[in-house]
């Protein structure tokens, strides 16, 4: 695996729904066999305590009785006969001030001060010429005349099971854990893997590559199926999309036409009327009327070619600023006509990758705004600027502007501000700003000039470095 691939996959991991539902399998898995695990020892510890108390408390009753019967001598008789045969059975006989009298153990344990309670203590005993220290499981009675007796069973094995169980336990514990996240991180890789097969062609869909596939595997798995579908459904989107694409074609074939014809007619008509002709100020104004028609018409179809990403296939490296430059010397005269400064500032060759006509279009449209809302003595300044992240494109006038609250509002087809429905347009200027804006990658963002309005169009840098000509 590549380092690019490691560090794009490994923080990605930890945000899958895969890697979560094994990271609380793991850890439910893991609450439940330690539970399980140390139950089942608490209960087989509890057991054998349960059968050497019994033992114990057994013994200690027959020893009772035989002190009560023969008295000390038969009870010292008894015990010793019982020790030197050997085994785990462990015993002493004591004073009232604990000094040994007989038992295979050498002293009274100091962890059994109290009498009548099992306890548990430590013992050292001679194992192959070695002293050892051992553990051991007992019960303690006073006898008449203030004798101390104490049986008890060695439980040293079992002290070292437990040793072992409470070390041993946390590590596999642990280690389990361990093993889940890593498991659980190779299985989100793969499934990351997958999901991001599919949102990367998912993005390049949305950003207009129609004829983009999600891929399959040899596994088909749950991922094929849904990749199947997905592109069963991109095939029937497409389709449509081509049957959409060709009906606006035949659209613009079937209407276009018959607009240019109209206006031509009427263009022929009025040049025949005298000048005088009370039908003058008609004819004018269903001429301005077929013009507003076919720059609307002209209009939607290019926010529906920006749309669509149809011009994405064109775009190249261009100059922003030898497009800025075309721009503003077309309008330049209607600028001046206004009375509006329109000012271009300077700026160094900034290229980005797009289509020149739809740059052009979206500029013009901008500019064209902001001479229309600019009062007369105002000023327009057009600026190229270089930032971290790419190339700021911004137009800014010193017109009234749009209140913050409407100006995600006039990006939208057709909508216009109470206070420009006296002036000449179709509220689709900014719309198709923000189709081009987003046919290249680009945001379109409305802020204030102080006064007015300052149009910027953020493009990002360009895949390739290079100049234009080379």
């Amino acid at each position: 695996m590549r380092g690019s691939d490691l560090r794009h996959w490994v923080p990605g991991i930890f945000h899958t729904q895969a890697f979560r539902i094994v990271l609380v399998y793991v850890f439910v898995f893991a609450v439940s066999a330690t539970a399980l695990v140390g139950f089942t020892y608490w209960y087989t510890e509890r057991s054998l305590d349960a059968q050497t108390d019994q033992i114990v408390d057994a013994e200690l009753s027959e020893l009772s009785d035989r002190y009560l019967r023969l008295g000390l001598l038969g009870l010292i008789d008894e015990v010793d006969n019982r020790w030197m045969h050997g085994g785990t059975s462990l015993y002493i006989l004591a004073d009232a001030s604990g000094q040994r009298i007989t038992g295979n153990l050498l002293q009274w344990p100091s962890g059994v001060q109290r009498t009548g309670d099992f306890a548990e203590f430590d013992y050292q005993r001679t194992v192959q010429g070695n002293l050892v220290t051992r553990r051991a499981r007992g019960e303690a009675v006073v006898l008449a005349g203030s004798f101390r007796l104490l049986v008890a069973r060695d439980v040293y094995e079992r002290h070292l099971t437990r040793r072992l169980f409470t070390t041993t336990l946390p590590w596999s514990v642990g280690l389990m854990l361990l093993f889940g996240l890593v498991g659980g991180a190779l299985m989100s890789r793969n499934v990351l893997r997958r999901l991001d097969s599919i949102n990367r062609t998912s993005a390049e869909i949305v950003a207009g590559d129609f004829s983009r596939r999600v891929p399959l595997t040899d596994a088909h798995d749950e991922f094929d199926a849904l990749a199947e579908n997905l592109n069963r459904m991109l095939d029937r989107i497409e389709r449509l999309m081509k049957g959409m694409r060709e009906v606006v074609d035949s659209v613009a074939h079937d209407l276009r036409t018959p607009l240019n014809r109209l206006r031509n007619r009427l263009e022929e008509t009025q040049r025949k009327l005298e000048a005088d002709s009370p039908f003058q100020e008609e004819i004018d104004a269903a001429i301005a009327e077929t013009d507003r028609l076919i720059g609307t018409f002209n209009a939607l179809l290019l926010i529906a070619e920006a749309d669509s990403g149809a011009a994405r296939g064109a775009m190249t490296a261009i100059d922003l600023r030898a497009v800025v430059a075309d721009v503003a010397e077309l309008y330049a005269p209607l600028a001046e006509e206004k009375n509006v400064a329109l000012e271009v500032l300077p700026a160094g060759a900034l290229s980005v990758e797009g289509n020149r006509s739809l740059i052009s279009q979206a500029l013009a449209n901008l500019i064209d705004n902001a001479i229309k809302y600019t009062p007369d003595g105002g000023r327009i300044a057009v600026s190229l600027g270089e930032t971290p992240s790419g190339i700021d494109l911004a137009v800014a006038d010193t017109g009234p502007g749009i209140p913050a609250s409407e100006r995600a509002r006039v990006l939208e087809r057709f909508v216009r501000l109470e206070s420009s429905r006296n002036s000449p347009g179709t509220g689709l200027g900014l719309s198709l700003v923000a189709a081009v804006a987003k046919l290249h990658g680009a945001q379109l963002t409305l802020g204030d000039a102080e006064p007015g309005l300052k149009a910027t169009l953020s493009f990002p840098r360009a895949r390739k470095s290079r100049e234009i000509g080379e």
